[in-house]
């Protein structure tokens, strides 16, 4: 078999990648929103079992990432919209390449 390289750059990158989407919720989360814009509670509604310190944390480092935006709208009470930024938007590639990875290498007849 011919051995693969990477440059440092590309392990970093991808170690980097991974662990942003390592979060409990940070998949889930991303996948809701792709769908449409949501309010902080329709997302707990939507995640199911999501506690509140869970689901805040999860957007806020999301929104650090850029991967998603927080809109915050001046109405009484204030009403705060998450929505999926272009960078967030860009990782369903990644999600179907992953899904296309899996169905193949989950299949018996591959060794």
């Amino acid at each position: 078999m011919e051995s693969i390289k990477f440059e440092n750059s590309c392990i970093e990158s991808i170690s980097e990648t991974l662990q942003l989407l390592s979060g409990k919720w940070t998949f889930l989360v991303i996948t809701e929103l792709l769908k449409e814009s949501q309010r902080f509670n329709q997302l707990r509604r939507n995640l199911g079992n999501v506690n509140t310190k869970g689901l805040t944390d999860t957007l806020r480092n999301l929104e650090n990432h850029q991967m998603i935006k927080r809109q915050v709208f001046p109405t009484v009470p204030v009403s705060v919209e998450y929505s999926i930024t272009p960078k967030g938007e860009a990782f369903l590639k990644v999600f179907n390449e992953i899904n296309l990875w899996k169905t193949k290498w989950d299949s018996p007849d591959v060794i």
